[in-house]
């Protein structure tokens, strides 16, 4: 016997007519809601910033709702990988990615490069970055920026 499946027209119309629509990205957003932000949730990611674990600090690095003194702090903390992720947040301010822009971390400094909501002027200066992957994600962002405005 064959697995293969033959439909005859009628079968594939009728699949066609009940078959599940798509959702566009905003609809299923609606019925997925996060929870709300609460005191609570603020206190966790306080007392998570202050773990000895990186990788816990990266977790608390990556959330949107990390206070801003919280961001400042983890800005300057010793482990890069902490300042990478970071880097990545797109609800970090202007002014702590312009700082990230300067960190010594090439990983760091790649991650800025390629966040959607980085200055301008850090742009400028991470387009002049010593690092030839720095400056190449800096290419490689302006080029996909370039294509997104000949579609639009």
């Amino acid at each position: 016997m064959s697995c293969i499946r033959f439909n005859t027209p009628a079968q594939r119309l009728q699949m066609a007519a009940t078959a599940p629509t798509m959702r566009t990205p905003e609809e299923v957003a609606q019925h997925y809601r996060s929870p709300e932000v609460t005191e609570s949730k603020l206190r966790r990611l306080r007392l998570l910033a202050q773990s000895d674990n990186p990788k816990i600090r990266e977790r608390v690095a990556a959330d949107y709702h990390t206070p801003a003194d919280l961001v400042a702090a983890l800005a300057k903390d010793p482990d890069p990988g902490v300042r990478a992720t970071l880097a990545r947040n797109e609800t970090v301010s202007c002014d702590i990615l312009r700082e990230l822009a300067h960190d010594e971390s090439e990983t760091v400094r790649g991650f800025v490069a390629i966040n959607y909501f980085v200055p301008q002027d850090a742009m400028a200066e991470l387009a002049e970055d010593e690092s030839p992957v720095v400056r190449g994600l800096v290419e490689w962002k302006a080029k996909l920026a370039s294509e997104e405005r000949v579609e639009a």
